[in-house]
């Protein structure tokens, strides 16, 4: 990837302090431009988990 991950989407989560768009926390999304690039694909690599546990958490539970 080029770039940055960024979607426009900068709302942050409490607990875990990811961003709710991108799914990076605000010192790697600070620090975007000085990362090797072998960092950023790891970053990058880890996005979707970190998007889908950020979902699971955000989706309203049923009540019984």
């Amino acid at each position: 990837m080029t770039g940055t991950p960024c979607i426009d989407i900068c709302t942050f989560d409490g607990r875990s302090g990811q961003c709710e768009g991108c799914g990076r926390t605000r010192p790697e999304i600070a620090g975007w431009r000085k990362l090797s690039p072998y960092q950023k694909r790891t970053i990058e690599r880890d996005l979707p988990r970190r998007l889908a546990r950020l979902s699971a958490n955000l989706t309203p539970k049923p009540t019984v």
